[in-house]
């Protein structure tokens, strides 16, 4: 049987899918951290929630929503901010696009220019076929069925040895707390190495991100040089990215 403060805990985290520790310490201001991780692997053990590091999601929590739905959602958004992230191409350069609906939505308007297109996501691939100009590498790995990106060991392998000038990455959720987020380890890694080996990395966040959180941080403010949005940020977000330096479109 779950003590009151255990239900406090498991109510929170089945209403908002995912928590932080540290919003659970603000939930529950008078308990100690220990006596938080301990109720946590309680829960974890009920099999009411499960636990990753710094923080818990709901075992009715699958992640991102699956690829046909998300790609319903917000495409005036996604279409304003493809528009913007094509802004910062330069011909002639090595460009990673991860299997991000915002993404696809850039390859579907993409100008037929001199490219060399690395991409995680198949349908992207398929769709940038329609150009003669750019150069695309479909990289190699499992295919999930659910988000339709590729990913796994293979994939990192290969990445590892492309030099990339430029990244665009989707994200799932970002607070100034969290980072940009997503909602596998698989992704979360894919992003993770694009972004390190990607001379600037340009980060895609609808609206509807902010203040959202997924399971796994692929990147903070200081790690990224852009943020692409298509509407006003969150004033202590906004405050975080510009003492990063992060720039703002």
């Amino acid at each position: 049987m779950l003590n009151i403060r255990q239900e406090r805990i498991k109510e929170y985290v089945e209403k908002n899918n995912v928590a932080t520790i540290r919003e659970l310490q603000a939930l529950l201001p008078d308990v100690s951290l220990m006596t938080l991780h301990r109720d946590l692997d309680a829960l974890q053990s009920r099999g009411v929630l499960v636990k990753f590091r710094g923080g818990a999601k709901s075992v009715r929590h699958t992640g991102d929503p699956e690829f046909n739905v998300r790609m319903r959602e917000n495409n005036t958004g996604k279409r304003t901010i493809a528009d913007k992230a094509m802004a910062l191409l330069q011909p002639h350069t090595s460009v990673f696009l991860d299997a991000s609906t915002t993404n696809l939505m850039l390859a579907r308007n993409l100008p037929d220019i001199n490219l060399n297109i690395i991409t995680t996501g198949p349908s992207i691939a398929i769709e940038l076929c329609r150009l003669h100009n750019p150069v695309v590498t479909l990289c190699c790995g499992l295919i999930n069925r659910k988000n339709l990106a590729v990913s796994g060991q293979n994939t990192l392998e290969m990445l590892e040895k492309m030099n990339i000038d430029m990244a665009f990455i989707g994200v799932s959720g970002c607070s100034v707390d969290a980072g940009f987020t997503c909602g596998t380890e698989a992704d979360m890694l894919v992003k993770r190495l694009a972004i390190r080996k990607a001379h600037t990395s340009v980060l895609m966040c609808g609206s509807d991100k902010f203040n959202s959180l997924m399971p796994y941080t692929f990147a903070r403010l200081g790690d990224v040089d852009y943020v692409v949005t298509e509407s006003d940020i969150p004033g202590a977000f906004l405050e975080a990215a510009q003492k990063a330096n992060v720039k703002i479109l």
